[in-house]
């Protein structure tokens, strides 16, 4: 029962508030409808500022809590407890101690080793095949192969070419096929049909003189220079040849072929023999426009000069000349002769390759050449 006054307490109040604020909003509405004018006037112009100055308190009140908010979230999130792992501690073992020997005065560390590519030859191709009707043997060497060599192997291993001073005769030429050990083995150059058996025309093999002679200045001359590159010299026409720039080097003729066109002059060069003008069997040297090809050829008929000149152009020869022939023509592939020679001879050339390697002394001769050694007339 006491309580019952107690809650009637606020109603009363709330009643008694909204009386009084009614009889407010009547007494102003009163007021404003018999007020003048004027007094109009200022009171909208007082209600203007009022809600000017309740709008900037409002907008103020609203940024102050909005950066109170801002700021507590920021600390709540600082707050946040983080998970954190415990770590399990390993023991790092200490490194085992290597004992340095000391190094010994004027000890340098020893270069490493650099380790040459080998490069292999491969042996050279000997074929016989048919040309404008004619069959003849073809040897085709690669100049640039790193085991092919050629040299010039005398009679009764001799070390000097017969001259008109000395003479160590002539040998068979299967004989010389079996010393040579050569994968092929051709007929050189011209000698004499006397007793002496002179050689003609001067030669060099392995970077020295086989034979020299200042008065021989006749027909054309066939020499490798540095690196293999390959030279004819007519020297009638062109001038005496540099001999030392020759490793190998073999005079014979007549030319056949000079600047890709054919070139047949043999009186010109000085042969007046008709053996070497006339037809007969014929064997001849030359080599390509790029001078990375030696083409050796052995024809089977008998031939002219300028059959031969134009047979050796259709093997793609730019430069050819003219090799002893007649009964001196011979030829051996692979230790078994071919054609066999119809006399015993004084020189032939060898030709070495990947299969039947060169002696080391001709190998070495050539590596010597290429670091500046050179022939000498003087060792005559």
């Amino acid at each position: 029962m006491s309580e019952a006054p107690n809650n009637l307490t606020p109603l009363i109040s709330r009643i008694a508030g909204t009386l009084f604020a009614l009889a407010l909003f009547v007494g102003l509405l009163f007021l404003w409808v018999h007020a003048p004018a004027p007094i109009k006037r200022d009171m909208l112009g007082s209600a203007a500022i009022g809600l000017e100055h309740t709008g900037t308190f409002l907008s103020t009140l609203f940024q102050s809590r909005q950066t109170e908010y801002e700021s507590a979230q920021s600390k709540n999130h600082l707050a946040e407890p983080k998970l954190s792992l415990p770590i399990p501690e390993f023991e790092i073992p200490e490194p085992p101690k290597v004992s340095i020997m000391p190094v010994p005065p004027f000890a340098q560390p020893s270069a490493p080793k650099i380790v040459k590519a080998i490069k292999k030859g491969k042996p050279v191709q000997f074929v016989k095949t048919t040309v404008a009707n004619i069959p003849l043997y073809e040897t085709i060497i690669d100049l640039k192969d790193p085991e092919t060599f050629i040299g010039l192997s005398l009679a009764n291993d001799a070390v000097k070419a017969n001259d008109k001073d000395l003479s160590h005769g002539d040998e068979p030429f299967d004989s010389l096929v079996k010393k040579a050990h050569g994968s092929v083995v051709i007929n050189g150059t011209f000698f004499s049909k006397d007793l002496q058996k002179r050689v003609m025309g001067n030669m060099i093999s392995g970077g020295k003189f086989l034979k020299y002679s200042q008065w021989e200045n006749f027909g054309t001359t066939f020499g490798l220079t540095e690196h293999n590159v390959p030279v004819m010299i007519t020297a009638r026409v062109d001038g005496t040849p540099n001999w030392d720039e020759h490793w190998f080097s073999l005079t014979c003729g007549p030319r056949l072929l000079k600047d890709g066109e054919i070139w047949v002059y043999p009186e010109k060069e000085g042969f007046t023999d008709s053996h070497v003008t006339g037809i007969g069997p014929r064997c001849a040297l030359g080599y390509t426009q790029k001078r990375d090809k030696l083409i050796l050829c052995t024809f089977l008929n008998g031939l002219s000069l300028t059959q031969e000149a134009h047979l050796m152009k259709e093997l793609g020869c730019a430069e050819a000349l003219n090799l002893d022939g007649g009964a001196s023509r011979a030829l051996a592939y692979n230790g078994s002769v071919v054609v066999p020679a119809g006399r015993p001879l004084t020189n032939v050339l060898v030709v070495y390759d990947a299969k039947n390697k060169a002696p080391q002394n001709l190998i070495t001769s050539w590596e010597q050449f290429q670091k500046g050694a050179r022939p000498s007339i003087a060792d005559q």
